[in-house]
């Protein structure tokens, strides 16, 4: 899901953990994939650690105002990996 090539570009302005983290993501990513973790459960686990971690770090109230944003975000394309930039 995560391949490389995809997502590079995605990445290209942020730091370099924040590549080594989308690494080591990836890396998991598959190995679920391979062991037959369906992707839709890797999926929500994924959301839940990532919000989560977030919450811990940062409190409730940010977080919410910061996920009231994702549907636009989404809509607009975002987080779609496989789109087409003309």
């Amino acid at each position: 899901m995560f391949e490389h090539s995809r997502t590079q570009s995605l990445f290209e302005r942020d730091d370099e953990e924040r590549q080594l983290a989308l690494q080591y993501l990836a890396e998991a990513w598959r190995n679920a994939d391979v062991e037959g973790v369906e992707k839709e459960a890797l999926a929500h686990a994924a959301l839940f650690a990532a919000i989560a971690t977030l919450v811990e770090q940062y409190g409730e109230a940010p977080i919410a105002k910061l996920l009231e944003k994702l549907p636009g975000q989404v809509e607009l394309g975002e987080y779609t990996v496989d789109r087409t930039i003309q």
